[in-house]
């Protein structure tokens, strides 16, 4: 079971640091697959495989938030002990900062440090977009309008149909996400946003900073909503390698 939810992009026996990579709405942990090769041999890049995608393609899907993250949790926490940053994109930020609240106490297991990209804080709720229970022509035309799903993906009603379920199950799952009241997290916390993101404002993002005691950083790169994966890319990994080297 835990290596249908975890995947080395490669595995790194000998690496100093794990880069947990959870991905956005309807992504699978593919998203990820190239940063193994572009990070430093320090670190392993492990994403994050969510029921419903991939090889898991016939394994319920989660709509709410607490026992995805339990669920989560209980894997991260049956693996060795290694270094461990989060990083989230869009949806994968809610996750991975619910996650961080449960693996906080572990003397082997908490997190260095949570990275968030492309999603409104969580104290700030859902952004309320119902799009779970759009038809599935609407849905795909949301989908196009989001960017960020292949074109061959698209263009193809079978693969379509395939991908559709784990979109709509994802938007569920941001729609009821209701931020529960707790400490802060006293790691630092890095956000980063996408200059030409319409679903997500800077003040938005900048909203993170209560979430943590820690030091806090927001960059503002270029590109829309899936800035990770587009020209801004080598910038953000090479901003990211910088602060996984610092605690190396």
């Amino acid at each position: 079971m835990r290596n249908r939810w975890l995947l080395r992009f490669p595995p790194r026996p000998e690496a100093r640091i794990r880069l947990l990579c959870l991905p956005g709405a309807g992504a699978a942990a593919a998203m990820y697959r190239s940063w193994g090769e572009l990070l430093p041999s320090e670190v392993e890049v492990c994403a994050v495989q969510l029921p419903g995608r991939g090889a898991r393609l016939r394994e319920p899907l989660h709509t709410l938030m607490d026992p995805l993250a339990d669920a989560l949790a209980e894997v991260v926490l049956a693996e060795p002990g290694l270094p461990t940053v989060i990083f989230g994109h869009s949806l994968g930020s809610l996750i991975g900062f619910e996650l961080a609240h449960r693996l906080r106490d572990s003397a082997d297991h908490a997190p260095l440090a949570l990275v968030a990209a492309a999603h409104r804080a969580p104290r700030l709720g859902s952004a309320a977009l119902p799009y779970h229970r759009s038809t599935e022509e609407e849905l795909a035309k949301v989908m196009t309008a989001l960017g960020g799903t292949p074109a061959e993906v698209l263009a193809r009603p079978e693969l379509l149909r395939l991908a559709l379920p784990s979109i709509r199950a994802d938007f569920e799952l941001d729609y009821t996400y209701r931020y529960q009241e707790r400490p802060a997290l006293s790691i630092p916390i890095s956000v980063y946003g996408g200059l030409g993101d319409n679903s997500v404002g800077q003040g938005e993002l900048d909203a993170w900073r209560s979430h943590t005691t820690g030091a806090f950083s927001l960059r503002m790169l270029p590109g829309n909503h899936f800035f990770p994966t587009g020209p801004s890319g080598p910038e953000l990994l090479a901003l990211l390698t910088a602060d996984l080297l610092q605690h190396v």
